[in-house]
């Protein structure tokens, strides 16, 4: 059965948030909210959790898991950031707003798109996402909760705990989070290239 923690958005407090990194670390799989809608999360190099999710989530190997960074500084580790593109990451952060770029050697290997070998990066603008990316030390390996066949993210704590008792180890409740997924700019390529339209504006990027 899944541990239920109810987080104050503002104020998380410091031992929960220890003891959801500690699942994590432990290989566990968590449910948590962002400034989009609540991701399913599990440590980098966590083959278990990698299954986990793409099993819940019915994936192809053609997905783009997102590693969720704490700043600027950490998500540089794992993704290769030419000037330009620097810049224009740089102004839509935190927020939310998914980046497609080329991994570095530090991405598991797993984690990539198979042909293109890319990853997706985030820093996300929520006190909860933070306060477990800041305890961890390193990104937290995600993806959108957004069940095969259904239209919209659930938005409930309690449900979520209720549906997926059984499939993951830990639920994050700190309040509705919203049914929105981020925006995704896919920037591979060189030039911005809007792959999905989400929370994020996106016109900074048109």
């Amino acid at each position: 059965m899944a541990k239920y923690f109810d987080v104050h958005p503002e104020n998380p407090q410091r031992r929960t948030i220890g003891t959801v990194v500690d699942s994590i670390r432990a290989d566990g799989l968590v449910v948590y909210p962002t400034d989009s809608c609540f991701a399913l999360g599990c440590r980098l190099g966590s083959r278990d959790g990698i299954g986990r999710i793409r099993t819940i989530r019915n994936l192809d190997d053609r997905h783009h898991f997102t590693l969720v960074c704490q700043n600027f500084a950490q998500l540089g580790q794992f993704v290769h950031v030419d000037n330009d593109v620097f810049r224009a990451i740089k102004a839509a952060t935190p927020g939310s707003y998914t980046f497609i770029l080329p991994a570095t050697k530090d991405v598991p290997r797993q984690l990539l798109h198979p042909k293109k070998k890319t990853v997706g990066v985030r820093i996300p603008d929520h006190v909860v996402a933070q306060a477990l990316v800041a305890e961890l030390g390193e990104p937290l390996l995600s993806s959108t909760l957004l069940l095969p066949d259904e239209e919209e993210p659930m938005t409930q704590g309690w449900e979520i705990k209720e549906r997926l008792d059984h499939v993951v180890d830990a639920v994050v409740d700190s309040g509705d989070c919203g049914t929105e997924p981020t925006t995704v700019i896919d920037f591979s390529g060189g030039e911005p290239e809007i792959v999905r339209r989400g929370a994020g504006d996106t016109s900074r990027f048109e």
